[in-house]
């Protein structure tokens, strides 16, 4: 009698926050031929599928050399970027989603997305690893299905992050990890990451946590469109009016007070909510100067910045 092929065990989707996939740097690739392979993170979690969610920024076509059509898009959240691809291997219903998403983001149509997707990295010749996404199935959504999504992803992303810090103390084997109360689904993630990554600051992934909760609960707004290009009103001489760059420092501060939690907010979060505002790059540098040197704002730690009571 002709044995069946072995089938793949489906595996389990994190939700997890933009941040934490795009910094993974290690990777896993079975040796059998129906193994899966996984994207490791830096607070341990083995990823092979994610469920994301974001603002549908960019989606293109593109002929590849063998002449198949590749849709290459990111998708944002508020801790950063996702990147995407659908190929002919895609299913129909994804495929032809893709094709209506395409038109929206070519009219300018704002999108908000969820999707479940397989995790996939690329190590370039000079050894650097970038990770990205193969969606097996997405969907438009709502401003509260959006909501829903971030506090799931945010209580996930503490929870590793707990998990994480308390294993810290243990002794860094399996046994260690499991006496210590470490899930047993996290363990080889956690060695894993232990050995690749070392130590490493988790504040910026609470600073994450925050914002995304802050948008989920309302008290500040979401990015729900795409970020317009910058526009800065001129007066006759051709010079940027005065008015205009003052709106641009008091979004500044609004913004670190809105994302301070007691520590100050580090200079890419400040530039990338801003940037959300349609606020130019360099003009935003250069009003968080002049911010600090007017005394609005200090830093407790270089390219950290607080309001100044």
């Amino acid at each position: 009698m002709m044995q069946s092929a072995p089938r793949a065990r489906r595996q389990p989707a994190w939700h997890m926050l933009a941040s934490e996939f795009s910094e993974a740097t290690l990777n896993e690739k079975g040796s059998g031929e129906y193994d899966p392979s996984f994207v490791i993170t830096k607070l341990g979690a083995k990823v092979n599928r994610v469920i994301v969610a974001g603002l549908l920024e960019r989606l293109e076509v593109r002929e590849t050399s063998n002449g198949s059509t590749l849709y290459q898009g990111q998708m944002r959240d508020p801790s950063g970027l996702h990147y995407f691809s659908v190929g002919d291997y895609a299913s129909e219903s994804m495929r032809e989603l893709t094709l209506s998403l395409v038109e929206k983001t070519e009219t300018g149509e704002p999108v908000l997305l969820l999707m479940t997707a397989k995790a996939r990295w690329y190590q370039t010749d000079e050894g650097a690893v970038y990770t990205s996404l193969r969606p097996e199935e997405a969907c438009e959504i709502d401003a509260k299905t959006y909501a829903l999504w971030l506090t799931r992803a945010s209580e996930g992303t503490l929870q590793r992050m707990k998990i994480h810090n308390d294993s810290l103390s243990a002794e860094p084997t399996a046994e260690g990890l499991k006496a210590s109360g470490v899930p047993e689904h996290m363990v080889e993630g956690l060695l894993l990451s232990r050995n690749h990554y070392g130590e490493f600051d988790t504040e910026s992934y609470t600073l994450n946590v925050m914002q995304a909760l802050d948008i989920a609960e309302g008290r500040m707004e979401a990015a729900s469109q795409p970020a317009p290009p910058p526009q800065t009103r001129l007066d006759e001489d051709g010079s940027a009016a005065d008015s205009d760059e003052d709106d641009v420092k008091d979004t500044l501060v609004a913004i670190i007070g809105q994302l301070d939690q007691g520590d100050g907010v580090d200079f890419e979060t400040v530039l990338t909510n801003a940037g959300a505002r349609g606020i130019d790059r360099q003009l935003a540098e250069a009003k968080l100067d002049e911010l600090s040197n007017e005394g609005t704002l200090h830093e407790p730690r270089f390219g950290w910045f607080r309001i100044v009571a």
